[in-house]
């Protein structure tokens, strides 16, 4: 069976589940590294996700017509 892939908020919650057990230190040092590599690799995959997110943000703009999207200009 193909794994899904994982979504932004199933990361998030599993980085701050690996976070949790790492600073409660009940698990081995050969699981700690485990989570820790893991971890990472969560941080990063989160990290990207917030960067192609931001990217593809639309500012809301007023103007003389209403109201219009604009991409998010980093200012």
């Amino acid at each position: 069976m193909a794994r899904k892939k994982m979504d932004f908020e199933e990361a998030l919650k599993k980085l701050t589940e690996n976070v949790r057990t790492l600073e409660e230190g009940t698990v081995s040092l050969e699981e700690s590294l485990k989570l820790f590599e893991e971890s990472i690799k969560l941080s990063k995959y989160c990290a990207k996700y917030l960067s192609e997110a931001e990217l593809k943000i639309k500012k809301l703009v007023e103007t003389e017509m209403g109201l219009k999207f604009e991409d998010f200009k980093d200012d």
